[in-house]
């Protein structure tokens, strides 16, 4: 530790350098260090600091077994929170598509063939169009035989893929596979977004995620037991995750200021950034090392998240024991008394009657359904009809979900900027992202239904699509944040639940259009319900979606409701400046 008594006064002929310049974090702190010639380096900085210390930021870095506690002063606790949910929604995801892209090269399906059951009638599937006319050969003559439960690929002719143990499940037994996670998942949706607003996320998000990761590590030990024992996995991962997304509602409405929660809700698109990247790693993965490892790394990885999460994340600034006193008093006045960290009785009766939350219900379970649609099955679509191998369809399949972080990251900082320079009303910006952002998506799988056929076309639609599908950030995602503060975790949880629904719809529609009959025509069925899904999503909140405060935000419990009332009424409401001199109650 550097002896503070030692410190110089600043001399005006000494030569200066700013630590704004290095660290762009702390650039309103007006922190200046200046040399002396002719002092050793214990005596020659003197140091000018108007609002923070000398050592909380550079003593930690002077010491080499503070290096983490010194990284982490080194930026703010905001930055460090918008971090952490960055890589945690990127690591939520990696969990949950993992499987999307692994099963293709579990299984070894065709376009016609029975039960797996009756494995004999199974034909070997391989990125090579003469692997397939092999395995054939070898099925039909007896030469190799065809274990009941597994078949390993045994053949010489050259192929892209390593040779490992695959699973004779069909379109059905793979689409339950993939649905059963949505099983679970609407379970805990509800009572996550619940939980968190009682106990806070730091827990339930924190342990959701670290026992998310034990599971997935066990996937490749399950799959030898069959598709039940796999399902079976998939639905308690989808127990665990269903708390995650609601319960990063509450923490937002404690932490985050109002002029920059668009932008914070659009972490959680990171999802989308998480699947970009899943998508080709997991291709590379399959190719060199097998399936299994695709599970066990992205399981290593989300058990190192896990444990930053618990040391660096805490509920509220009140709680944060490394927060400066100015960083809490900025947060704590910009969000005034729309949030308090008190646990009020959930006016249930008042959210199940409240139009605008009907608003993001609906179109968060159309945009969801859509979503999750191409999703899970945009691998198989590129596979059997676009006809690509396994690394094309990795890096192929990735291209959507990174265009749609980052434009959610865009239109996000963009809606900020228009209600921190009141351009716009808080309801005009979030129904003009949203009309934007779900309607898009329907008019273009129209014109997939018609030119799909060709995979650059295909490709450029999906990603077009799902691109601008990103821009619900600015929109409904975070809607329930505006209307509802104090129950935005039970708003987003009830959403969630709605649209898991609709995930396994999704998976059970398409097994069943698609099953013996992996053709275009089939799949432009498909098209035109998702172009439907999403014009409906899109309409309902144009005309029953708002920006304003609801007076059941603060039930009148103690009198508490009374200091607001009138506010959903208030046509300023919306509009008003974050209070000021104002702390969390």
């Amino acid at each position: 530790m550097i002896n503070r008594k030692r410190l110089l006064p600043v001399d005006s002929n000494d030569e200066s350098l700013k630590i704004t310049d290095a660290f762009p974090s702390i650039a309103t702190d007006y922190t200046v260090i200046t040399r002396r010639k002719k002092r050793t380096m214990a005596c020659d900085r003197s140091i000018m600091v108007k609002s923070f210390t000398f050592e909380k930021y550079f003593s930690p870095m002077i010491n080499n077994s503070q290096l983490i506690v010194g990284f982490s002063d080194r930026l703010s606790c905001l930055q460090v929170l918008n971090i952490m949910v960055i890589l945690g929604f990127m690591l939520n995801y990696m969990l949950r598509v993992n499987l999307t892209i692994a099963i293709v090269s579990m299984v070894m399906p065709s376009n016609k063939h029975s039960h797996s059951n009756n494995s004999h009638e199974i034909i070997p599937i391989d990125n090579s169009s003469l692997m397939i006319e092999t395995a054939k050969t070898t099925m039909l003559t007896g030469n190799e035989p065809i274990n009941e439960s597994t078949f390993t690929s045994t053949s010489t002719t050259r192929h892209e893929e390593l040779e490992q143990t695959r699973y004779p499940w069909n379109e059905y037994e793979v689409n339950l596979i993939l649905g059963s996670f949505y099983w679970g998942y609407i379970c805990t949706e509800i009572p996550g977004g619940r939980l968190a607003e009682i106990v806070g996320t730091k827990r339930v998000f924190g342990y959701s995620m670290l026992v998310s990761s034990g599971i997935t590590l066990l996937t490749p030990l399950f799959a030898k037991f069959g598709y039940v024992a796999v399902a079976v996995l998939r639905i308690a991962l989808g127990f665990m995750l269903g708390a995650t997304w609601p319960a990063i509602q509450p923490m937002t409405a404690r932490w985050i200021p109002p002029t920059e929660r668009s932008k914070f809700v659009s972490n959680m698109m990171a999802s989308s950034l998480g699947a970009a990247i899943t998508l080709p790693i997991c291709g590379f993965l399959i190719a060199s090392l097998g399936w299994e490892s695709v599970f066990y790394v992205t399981g290593i990885v989300g058990l190192t998240w896990s444990i930053a999460w618990f040391y660096f994340i805490y509920d509220s600034p009140s709680q944060h024991p490394r927060i400066s006193t100015e960083e809490r008093n900025y947060i704590e006045e910009s969000i005034g008394t729309t949030s308090s960290t008190k646990h009020f009785p959930v006016p249930w009766k008042s959210i199940f009657t409240s139009l605008p939350v009907w608003a993001i219900l609906i179109t968060h379970g159309c945009s969801v359904f859509g979503y999750f649609t191409v999703v899970n099955q945009l691998p198989t679509y590129m596979k059997y009809i676009l006809n690509f191998n396994i690394k094309e369809n990795g890096m192929l399949s990735s291209l959507p979900y990174l265009g749609k972080y980052i434009f959610a990251l865009t239109t996000s900082t963009l809606a900020d900027y228009l209600r921190r320079t009141n351009k716009l009303s808080v309801t005009a910006i979030r129904k003009i992202f949203t009309t934007f952002a779900v309607m898009s998506p329907g008019l273009l799988m129209i014109v997939q239904a018609y030119l799909g056929r060709d995979p650059t076309m295909s490709v450029a639609i999906f990603t077009v699509a799902l691109t601008i599908n990103g821009g619900v950030t600015a929109g409904y995602l975070g809607n329930g944040l505006d209307i509802a503060p104090n129950f935005s975790g039970t708003i987003f949880g009830i959403a969630n639940t709605v649209s898991s629904f609709g995930g396994f719809l999704s998976s059970f529609m398409v097994g069943s259009i698609t099953y013996q009959n992996q053709t275009y025509e089939r799949w432009r069925i498909i098209f035109w319900i998702l172009a439907a899904t999403y014009c409906i999503g899109a309409l309902a909140f144009a005309f029953l979606g708002t920006g304003k405060l609801q007076k059941w935000n603060f039930p009148e419990v103690n009198g508490f409701g009374k200091k607001t009332k009138n506010l959903e009424n208030d046509a300023d409401a919306e509009n008003r400046e974050p209070l000021t001199n104002k702390s969390l109650s």
